[in-house]
């Protein structure tokens, strides 16, 4: 069974296990109401900070708006990693074996969709949130250099996580993969390239650099090299995992 057909059958498996599962129903629109109150509360909260404490915020909107390029990719990924979880936990990965669907179509399959879902979700959640933007290329390829994190995501909770309990302790540490890329910022040196350790550093930073007018593409490369090693990791382990 090649990937088009996967999805068609996965794909309709997925939207009925998301739909009847209230936790996971939520999430995806999440992404979007984050991005509204990112884009409704930040500019009174700026006012507020100018006017008593003397603290300007506006030169940090594009740390802000570049943890929106990770908003979409994290819960996305939370959500494709706990369908895997359920499918582990019902059997469905071995029930899957007797099928025409191959293993090779199985993974590209949990790979490729949480990426596809995350480029127009993040796309929409940057222009929501509308405080600071680069030009179309670099708000583009920033999108598309986020997607794969939701595969990582994905991938790194059905690996790591035994049960879906297990999964709820993993979604709420995820964040903290986020954290460093942002902190990232206010390191003004070279040591800020230690960051570099989280791919999350290399989706940022390139952001920033597009909204500095500076040379940003050789980090969106990183990134995805990066992330492509790590996925090539990840899809090793979880192929195992699948294979017992």
């Amino acid at each position: 069974m090649n990937l088009l057909a996967a999805s068609r059958v996965l794909g309709r498996i997925d939207a009925r296990n998301v739909t009847r599962d209230p936790l996971l129903a939520w999430l995806l629109p999440l992404s979007l109401l984050l991005a509204a109150m990112f884009r409704y509360g930040v500019p009174p909260l700026a006012t507020w900070l100018q006017e008593n404490y003397q603290v300007d915020l506006v030169p940090h909107y594009p740390a802000i708006m570049s943890f929106g390029l990770l908003i979409a990719p994290t819960i996305v990924g939370t959500v494709i990693g706990f369908l895997l979880l359920d499918q582990r936990d019902d059997r469905t990965l071995e029930a899957l074996r007797i099928t025409p669907l191959t293993t090779r179509g199985y993974l590209g399959y949990r790979v490729l969709l949480p990426v596809a879902i995350s480029v127009p979700i993040t796309l929409a959640v940057m222009l929501i949130m509308g405080l600071s933007l680069p030009g179309w290329d670099a708000l583009l390829v920033g999108s598309v250099i986020a997607a794969p994190m939701a595969a990582l995501f994905a991938l790194a909770f059905a690996c790591i996580a035994e049960n879906k309990v297990q999964g709820f302790a993993l979604s709420k540490a995820s964040g903290l993969v986020n954290l460093p890329a942002v902190v990232a910022w206010f390191i003004q040196s070279d040591w800020q390239l230690l960051f570099g350790i989280t791919p999350t550093y290399w989706i940022v930073k390139c952001y920033w650099q597009a909204m500095a007018g500076e040379p940003w593409l050789g980090f969106a490369l990183v990134g995805l090299v990066y992330q492509a090693l790590i996925g090539w990791l990840l899809l090793r382990w979880f192929t195992r995992i699948i294979s017992r």
